[in-house]
């Protein structure tokens, strides 16, 4: 443990930049698709949504929202020991995430062009807002004498490919996770404003805003291809993304705790609400939604973190290297054995609740 007096250490690539996070199973990821495909989607049937989106997105309601004010001109050194690294990991892996946002829109905007033009301008406009979010986090990054280059962060990470249809889903739920998680920092700061330790989170409210738009903006390209929605597989993929998302979410947050005990937050109980608030939410487009109310879903999350607070004591212990991977075997077991029992958890079928007020 670091000491609250002291400053913690980070790995840097050279003075002030840091060496990016290393990639696991639980960190942000990197996304290609099908473009083609994309391309050749017909949006008709949804197109008037589409567009409604597209004239939000041209407004840019936060073109003069993300500037730094006086309150940032100060000495940070205060926050120190494990807060400060924390805090540090915090803006490190929001501001990946939405590079990395960043990157997969621009990448559609450009390969659209031409082919569908609605689509393409409205992933121009969203890489447009998720450019603006990682610069503001890198440079909140450099208040603590640390950054990251982006640059080099595009060409060494790996990227996973998705169908589009995964791609949608996955980044539906992400945008709309990141409303939610955004707006109850934001909420809860204004009740208890002694805990916003950081200027940061005053920008919380209109930035997730943007969240919002873009999470509508998959949930009209979604409703335009009924064939994503309406099947069984749709109901088993939609089940596989939320519970990936709200997993990840749960065993990164509970695992940092102590960044939000900073501000005032019980880790756990914001992750409760925000699953519970984004379940719902995902109950609008998705055919089903998860049974997160029922006691069992967190008391199977809550042996994988076990599990995981074992494999990091492995990593950290004396035993020899080849031992280590024998060592860590069951909790890896265990961890898909909960996965798979989450899996399979009764979900709730929308469809059965139409007209019911979620």
């Amino acid at each position: 443990m670091v000491s609250s007096a002291e400053k913690p250490a980070f790995q840097e690539i050279r003075p002030g930049v840091k060496v990016p996070a290393k990639e696991t199973i639980l960190t942000p990821r990197f996304y290609t698709t099908d473009f083609d495909e994309m391309a050749e989607m017909d949006i008709s049937v949804n197109e008037d949504e589409l567009q409604a989106i597209l004239e939000e997105f041209r407004a840019d309601y936060n073109r003069h929202h993300f500037v730094r004010d006086e309150e940032f001109n100060q000495s940070w050194d205060h926050i120190d020991g494990e807060t400060r690294r924390l805090f540090v990991e915090f803006l490190e892996r929001s501001c990946t995430a939405e590079f990395s946002g960043f990157l997969l829109y621009k990448e559609l905007g450009r390969r659209l062009k031409g082919k569908s033009p609605v689509l393409a301008e409205c992933f121009n406009l969203m890489s447009r807002d998720e450019a603006r979010h990682a610069g503001f986090l890198n440079k909140a990054m450099s208040d603590f004498n640390l950054s990251l280059d982006l640059g080099f962060l595009t060409k060494s990470r790996s990227y996973t490919f998705f169908k589009p249809k995964f791609i949608f889903y996955a980044t539906y739920l992400s945008e709309k996770i990141g409303y939610w998680r955004y707006i109850t920092i934001y909420r809860h700061l204004q009740k208890h404003p002694e805990d916003r330790v950081y200027p940061i989170f005053r920008f919380f409210e209109n930035w997730c805003q943007d969240e919002n738009r873009h999470g509508d903006f998959f949930d009209a390209i979604m409703k335009s291809q009924p064939q994503m929605l309406n099947d069984w597989k749709a109901k088993l993929w939609s089940r596989f993304f939320l519970l990936s998302v709200f997993a990840t979410m749960f065993l990164n947050d509970i695992q940092r705790s102590d960044f939000y005990a900073s501000i005032g937050l019980d880790a756990r109980e914001y992750d409760i609400y925000v699953i519970k608030k984004t379940n719902e939410t995902a109950g609008r487009v998705f055919p089903v939604m998860l049974d997160v109310d029922n006691p069992k879903f967190y008391e199977y999350l809550d042996i994988c973190i076990e599990n995981n607070k074992k494999l990091r004591e492995i990593d950290a212990s004396s035993s020899p290297k080849f031992l280590k991977p024998l060592q860590k075997l069951p909790h890896y077991l265990s961890n898909g054995v909960q996965f798979i029992k989450l899996y399979f958890m009764k979900p709730i079928d929308v469809t059965e609740m139409e007209g019911a007020v979620l």
